[in-house]
């Protein structure tokens, strides 16, 4: 009777949790893919099987937008991860007064929100970029907005901006986890500054890799504010990143079971990149 009764308070005290994922999480999904066969518009609504997904073989909006989104995500994920990194390895490289002021500054970014952020950096980019060009007369910071190039790094600058001291703060629990006594008998074997790094701080933050490449990975696939506020997927339609299209798609063509086959799609191909890099990543924690 008193097993009986502790699991009937164990269920008891998980079942606002279960029906909050049920209710946000499960059955909007499962009426998610059930809509992607369907032509709903958010009106009606007929069958029409798997011609939704045989149209986005042939709808070139959305592969270009799909490439430009994973042009993105590659260049973005290397470099967060880079910085983030190297940020990681700076402020914990000595103890002082200023390490915890560092520490914040670059952690702030990633406190605001990407609308906010988006506006900030658009003034940036027109106005003062602009400015710049006027007083140097280099023409390279004129139209940074304008044309798909620069738009492209622009969203990239952005996106790094916000990130990386958020991935910063996962490699400094880390490398702050890393004994002294393991650095110690480096140093005494006679390893220098870029040999300790290598082959003992490397190896030892594989897990951090795992955190830190899985986070960027879904972020930088599912950008949509930064795009909305920088470019809004202009200048017609060349920056636009594939939740703009989904979005667009849904909200203002109105073809929403398309863009639900959109949304299914993208959220297979997220599955499965975070799916084989967390396989790829975990490996090398157990080879470590």
């Amino acid at each position: 009777m008193k097993n009986q009764q502790k699991g009937l308070n164990y269920w008891l005290f998980l079942l606002p949790s279960l029906l909050a994922l049920l209710l946000v999480v499960i059955i909007p999904f499962a009426y998610g893919i059930f809509t992607s066969f369907t032509n709903f518009d958010g009106f009606k609504m007929a069958w029409v099987g798997i011609d939704n997904y045989l149209q986005l073989l042939e709808d070139r909006n959305f592969l270009e937008s799909l490439w430009f989104t994973v042009r993105f995500s590659l260049v973005s994920i290397v470099l967060v991860n880079v910085i983030g990194l190297s940020l990681g390895l700076l402020v914990t490289a000595r103890s002082n007064a200023l390490t915890n002021f560092f520490r914040t500054a670059f952690f702030v970014p990633n406190l605001i929100g990407g609308i906010i952020l988006g506006f900030i950096w658009q003034f940036v980019f027109i106005q003062a970029f602009s400015a710049i060009s006027q007083v140097t007369g280099w023409e390279f910071f004129n139209g940074w907005l304008a044309n798909e190039a620069t738009g492209f790094w622009a969203l990239v600058i952005v996106f790094l901006w916000q990130m990386s001291g958020y991935v910063m703060i996962i490699y400094v629990a880390f490398l702050n986890d890393i004994s002294n006594d393991v650095l110690e008998a480096a140093k005494i074997d006679g390893a220098g500054a870029w040999q300790t790094f290598w082959r003992v701080k490397f190896p030892l933050v594989a897990p951090a890799f795992t955190i830190s490449l899985f986070i960027t990975l879904a972020n930088a696939f599912k950008v949509y504010d930064l795009n909305l506020t920088l470019t809004n997927g202009g200048p017609f339609g060349s920056t636009e990143m594939l939740a703009m299209n989904i979005f667009n798609t849904a909200f203002e063509q109105y073809s929403q079971g398309y863009a639900q086959a959109k949304g299914i799609v993208f959220f297979l191909i997220v599955a499965i990149l975070t799916g084989i890099q967390m396989k790829f990543t975990q490996k090398r924690e157990v080879d470590v």
